[in-house]
């Protein structure tokens, strides 16, 4: 049977792992500006804060590191993948636990260096976890490792978004005053909890075509760094000559609506009333099982309909499902409104993002799986993440509804560019 390929160890491996890719990311952005919200930080300072999601966009810069480079007795114990596996996740656990230690509504300082801790460890596993995926199997099983590394992703996103707001409201004896100690509460068992990913690497085994590069040492310096920082780009650009601008620009701009939007989102939900518990089963459980549905509806269609065509419905559904906030704005707090629009904004993420991962994987030169994979996640990011470093700023100063308009906006010249790089022939 087809289904006896989720049955193989490294693809349910991959479940674990992409549990333990997915639990930090709400937890340095979406729940802690909830957090944040509560505490009474502004909604200008909430925005500035979420800038530590650059490290997901500034991890090309380290990646070729991780790609190459030998951790002393580490790497020789574990082999070079769970090598750095191994070392972002005690990192996140340990910048994790400091964040459940820690206060903003008394000192920001220390909320901000572990929110970068984890951040930053974050994007390294996730470097090594996407070449581990991609050298672990055959091609044939590459899309079950996709869809397990999904599905724990997807687990570990309810449990650091509906999760934490949950334990945080069972501990919190009264929501109309501010209480940390419930927060802290939440925190430490998402510490506790990267022990999923932790025992899980110790327990894999290393891909067997992922042998360990020369050391600098053995090679030299500059060659060391031609061959770890500088062939895998120019390989790309080689491979698509000016083109390569046109693709570049798609992937830089793909997911800007829902990323900028995405920032604000949860201090909005905070500022129209609805409770821990509300936000908690609507936007981080039933939300994530729309995006689920949404994903394998994304698979579908690029089977159906080929990857661009598919992209390009995708960025059309995310940009327009920004509009529906304007409309939950005019309804106020209606619990019914809030499933609606939760409901269309996610189901079209998850078509938007089921086509983004096949089309960002088929660029990938599997000679440079993590440098490469690692470049074009990086810019995928890092102008929407600039970018939403302003949004509180902007609510500020013109509103919600002028944001939510503007947000969708944003996807209007995404649309012309998944039309240019359709007509490169990059892709079928």
């Amino acid at each position: 049977m087809a289904l006896c390929v989720y049955g193989h160890p490294r693809v349910l491996a991959m479940l674990f792992l992409g549990f333990s890719a997915g639990l930090p990311l709400l937890l340095v952005l979406g729940t802690l500006s909830f957090w944040l919200s509560e505490a009474g930080v502004s909604r200008a300072t909430i925005g500035h804060l979420s800038w530590v999601g650059l490290a997901w966009g500034l991890k090309f810069l380290w990646s070729p590191l991780v790609d190459r480079l030998r951790l002393p007795v580490l790497t020789r114990r574990l082999g070079r993948r769970r090598a750095w596996l191994l070392l972002s996740q005690l990192t996140i656990a340990a910048g994790l636990w400091g964040l459940s230690r820690s206060d903003p509504a008394l000192a920001l300082g220390p909320t901000l260096v572990f929110a970068i801790l984890v951040a930053v460890a974050s994007a390294t596993q996730d470097i090594a976890l996407d070449a581990w995926r991609i050298e672990a199997v055959e091609v044939q099983r590459q899309g079950a490792m996709a869809a397990s590394y999904q599905t724990g992703y997807r687990l570990a996103m309810i449990t650091a978004g509906a999760g934490v707001l949950w334990i945080a409201a069972a501990f919190d004896l009264n929501e109309a005053r501010y209480d940390v100690h419930p927060w802290q509460v939440a925190y430490s068992v998402m510490a506790a909890l990267m022990a999923v990913g932790i025992v899980t690497t110790l327990a894999i085994r290393e891909p067997e075509h992922s042998p360990l590069p020369p050391a600098i040492r053995e090679l030299g310096f500059a060659r060391w760094l031609y061959g770890s920082f500088l062939s895998p780009f120019l390989e790309f650009f080689a491979r698509f000559r000016w083109h390569a601008l046109i693709i570049l620009g798609l992937i830089a701009l793909y997911r800007i609506s829902d990323v900028v939007m995405g920032v604000m989102s949860n201090p909005f939900y905070h500022e129209m009333g609805f409770t821990k518990d509300e936000v908690a089963t609507v936007s981080k459980v039933y939300g994530v099982f729309m995006t689920l549905a949404g994903a394998g509806l994304g698979g579908v269609l690029v089977a159906r309909l080929g990857v661009m065509r598919t992209l390009f419905l995708g960025a059309l559904l995310s940009a327009a499902t920004n509009l529906l906030f304007v409309w939950l704005i005019a309804r106020g707090h209606d619990l019914g409104a809030l499933v609606f629009t939760v409901s269309a904004d996610n189901l079209s993420a998850g078509v938007a993002s089921s086509a983004f991962v096949a089309y960002l994987s088929g660029l990938v030169n599997q000679a440079y799986s993590a440098t490469q994979y690692a470049l074009f996640t990086s810019i995928m990011l890092l102008l929407p993440k600039f970018l939403a470093g302003f949004s509180g700023e902007f609510v500020d100063a013109f509103g919600w509804t002028a944001f939510f308009t503007g947000t969708a906006m944003l996807g209007l010249p995404v649309l012309i560019l998944v039309w240019r790089a359709g007509r490169v022939g990059s892709h079928a």
